[in-house]
């Protein structure tokens, strides 16, 4: 192999494993094997204006594209900036490889300017992290940290790149990541055990989480939920794991308190868990989360999720979509035909129940559409009739997701992505990446007028690189969630309600976001009052760029 300088090595690897698109933010001590980019016109650097931003828009295009995805940070400052989305990666799952630039080895005994041990930094919010210290070894690492972040649980990974170290010559050829098959399938004894202690169950319960996406085993989970008779609950959930049309579907699970999931778990007489863990609520339930004697059967690719907070019967490490058509054909042949005659009926009373909460909602909606009332009912009922099948909608709109969700309902896995691992400002760079990743759909990104302005500054991106996602900014004038919750914890501890607190409102002096986005380079029109959604949404549809709309969700404490 040709010797040539480290810097243009990393290139040629990213070459070699199919890169496009890199995201970043740029620095001095990266300088040098950015400025080889001109020679390598296939990888296009996607330009953001801040770190959050940047892992925001690598989370997007991963969950988009399923693949890992690349970006750049500057030293100790970005991966600083970076560390709260990084986060946010690491809880979703989401495989990026970060590669953060160092001034250099030379300089660890001088404690200078920007110095920082990046891989400690680093280690919290990530599966793995290392730094390259031998020109030699630049390409090993990085196909191991592409290696590491594509085997399940995915996750972010950092490689550190001194620039002293990518200024020397390496003669390692640049060849493509070798990945691992997860296609493993639970022998036939292992699924009779598991059907035998699951088939007898008159109140069956199935918590699922995103490695049912990840596996594409939604079709499987599905059946084996139909022939169960069984209520599907989601934990760490933000993938179309099933279709919320389903008859078997019921909800989420507590994202924050774990006393809500409790009436859930704690009333069914058998549980399955797939591709979770239990369970991953901000304020969990310590114990009394299954009911004494409770059978319970996981399933997951991620051996640290089996019981790791909760004693199960049987933990099944295997590929989820292989695992559950097995334990749907051993549990037809353990189920008694009472229990199956059981399973039948149960289907159907959800399936008439489902349509009657349709029929049920579709009148409140009529009230939701007087003169007078907020305008979120009519503009997401016109965004509904006017958006295509295939479109995509990220969606980050907290408080507003009920609503949003049940107009455009979450059905086909890969066209809608919900926030997760608790950190905000996921929706406008996400929506971004999922165009980037999708340019033939129309992409919707959904979020809060409090999240928004944790990344705002990504709509710059959208329009400095002619990216046309539409971005809706669910206006309520204040961390809406936020005073949910704390209205929640009042109950828990047997505090009285009283006045929320003031910080929680956003209403003074009030975020104007259409002359914001104007001035990133996005235009944008508000939506106060229903009778203003039909054009708004022809106009944003109907605009070949990024386009949004402050969508007034709530009136705020001032008006």
């Amino acid at each position: 192999m040709v010797s040539r300088p480290a810097r243009v090595a990393i290139l040629e690897q990213l070459r070699a494993d199919g890169v496009r698109h890199m995201f970043g933010n740029p620095g001095t001590v990266e300088q040098g094997f950015l400025d080889e980019l001109r020679n390598f016109p296939d990888i296009e650097y996607i330009l953001a204006l801040q770190e959050s931003s940047v892992v925001g828009l690598a989370d997007g295009y991963a969950r988009a594209t399923r693949t890992p995805a690349v970006m750049q940070l500057h030293t100790g400052v970005g991966v600083g900036n970076a560390v709260g989305m990084l986060y946010q990666a690491k809880r979703g799952h989401a495989p990026l490889v970060a590669i953060a630039g160092e001034a250099g080895l030379r300089y660890d005994a001088m404690d200078a300017q920007m110095a920082v041990d990046l891989v400690a930094m680093a280690e919290p919010v990530t599966k793995w992290a290392a730094r390259v210290v031998d020109p030699g070894s630049t390409l090993r690492v990085l196909r191991r940290a592409f290696k590491v972040a594509a085997t399940p649980p995915y996750g972010p990974v950092l490689v550190v790149l001194p620039a002293d170290v990518m200024d020397r010559d390496t003669t390692e050829p640049a060849v493509p990541t070798s990945y691992v098959g997860f296609a493993a399938t639970p022998d036939a004894e292992v699924l009779d055990r598991a059907a035998a202690l699951l088939a007898g169950a008159e109140r069956p319960l199935v918590i699922a989480g995103d490695g049912v996406h990840f596996a594409g085993a939604q079709q499987e989970l599905g059946r084996l939920a139909t022939a169960w008779g069984a209520e599907v609950w989601g934990a760490d959930w933000a993938e179309v794991n099933l279709s919320v049309e389903h008859p078997a579907y019921a909800g989420q699970l507590g994202h924050m308190f774990g006393e809500s999931s409790r009436k859930v778990t704690a009333a069914a007489d058998a549980v399955l868990i797939v591709g979770t863990y239990a369970l991953p609520e901000v304020y969990p339930a310590l114990d009394g989360v299954f009911a004494p004697g409770t059978p319970v059967v996981h399933i997951d690719l991620d051996t640290d999720a089996i019981a790791k907070n909760f004693p199960v019967d049987l933990g099944i490490a295997a590929d989820p979509r292989r695992a559950l058509d097995g334990l749907a054909h051993a549990l037809a042949g353990r189920m008694s035909p009472r229990s199956r005659a059981r399973a039948a009926e149960w289907t159907a009373e959800r399936s008439a129940r489902r349509r009657a909460e349709r029929a049920a909602a579709a009148r409140r909606d009529e009230t939701a559409l007087a003169a007078d009332a907020l305008p979120t009912t009519a503009f997401l009922q016109e965004l509904a009739r006017k958006l295509p099948d295939d479109a995509v909608v990220f969606d980050e709109a907290l408080t507003a997701s009920p609503d949003l969700t049940r107009h455009l309902p979450p059905t086909r896995p890969g066209h809608w992505h919900q926030t997760r691992g608790g950190s905000l400002g996921v929706g406008i760079p996400g929506a971004i990446a999922a165009k980037l990743a999708h340019p033939d759909r129309t992409v919707v990104g959904f979020t809060g007028d409090g999240g928004s302005m944790y990344t705002i500054q990504a709509l710059w991106t959208a329009a400095r690189y002619d990216i046309g996602a539409l971005f809706v900014i669910c206006n309520n004038s204040g961390y809406k969630l936020l005073e949910l919750n704390i209205e929640e914890y009042w109950r828990s501890v047997g505090v009285a309600a009283h006045e929320q607190p003031r910080i929680f409102d956003l209403s003074t002096p009030a975020i104007d976001f259409v002359t914001l986005a104007r001035s990133l380079g996005v235009p944008g029109v508000r939506v106060e009052k229903p009778e203003q959604a039909k054009a708004a949404v022809e106009q944003a549809l109907g605009t070949p760029g990024p386009f949004l709309i402050d969508l007034v969700t709530g009136r705020g404490r001032e008006e």
